[in-house]
């Protein structure tokens, strides 16, 4: 952080067994001065995380949602519930941002349709739009907003889908695409910040991410060997 000037942080993992220690370690988050928490808010219970929700709200710390278990319910086509239920419900609930599918990369899903739970999470009106999953306009009225969350199997050649897909007001996560790279962790970041910022530059400028991503990202290499690397 001192090096980079950049705000680095950990999303310490809250869940737990009961709701006392997921308490106890949120509060433990809190005495350590980390800024935000993470929960597994199908695994922990809807209760718990909105109990969760509100000690964050109340204390300055975000609440990151993972959300382990949820292939076992939306992924069941005989008697399962769609993610956009069960991200509604997290809307509900309380939290800052939850992992919504990527489109591109490992955890790919239907564009239109992630897209329409990925504005059911974030904006305040939704109208009907049936081919995007959904089935009546909804208004959120002054129900806080939850950021999507794009991670699983992403690098720096998803870059210009993911900034045309999730715009600006979306978390970008590299796990695998940061420490994956050849010369390490450090460079791994660089190359996909190199890439974020060529892609937004390329987008205000007008140009087509859809038709000219990859040549946006090796224009970008050139004077980047990180990324030329990556």
């Amino acid at each position: 952080q001192v090096e980079t000037g950049n705000f680095l942080r950990h999303y310490l993992n809250a869940t737990a067994g009961t709701c006392e220690d997921m308490m106890k370690r949120a509060v433990f988050a809190r005495e350590l001065g980390v800024p935000i928490v993470m929960h597994d808010y199908i695994t922990g219970g809807f209760t718990a995380n909105t109990t969760l929700a509100h000690y964050c709200r109340d204390n300055g710390l975000l609440l990151h949602i993972h959300r382990a278990m949820h292939a076992v319910i939306d992924r069941q086509k005989n008697h399962g519930m769609h993610f956009r239920v069960l991200a509604k419900a997290l809307r509900m609930s309380g939290g800052d941002h939850i992992h919504a599918g990527t489109v591109v990369g490992k955890l790919e899903g239907e564009r239109d349709i992630t897209l329409g739970f990925v504005d059911l999470l974030r904006d305040d009106f939704i109208e009907k739009d049936r081919s995007r999953g959904i089935y009546f306009t909804q208004d959120w009225v002054s129900l806080p907003g939850v950021l999507p969350v794009a991670s699983g199997g992403i690098h720096v050649w998803h870059m210009p889908a993911l900034t045309e897909i999730f715009g600006d007001d979306s978390v970008l996560q590299f796990g695998g695409g940061t420490l994956g790279h050849p010369w390490g962790n450090a460079p791994g970041a660089v190359a996909n910040r190199v890439a974020l910022e060529a892609c937004v530059q390329a987008r205000n400028e007008g140009r087509d991410l859809a038709r000219e991503g990859n040549e946006i990202i090796r224009e970008a290499a050139k004077w980047s060997p990180e990324l030329a690397a990556a």
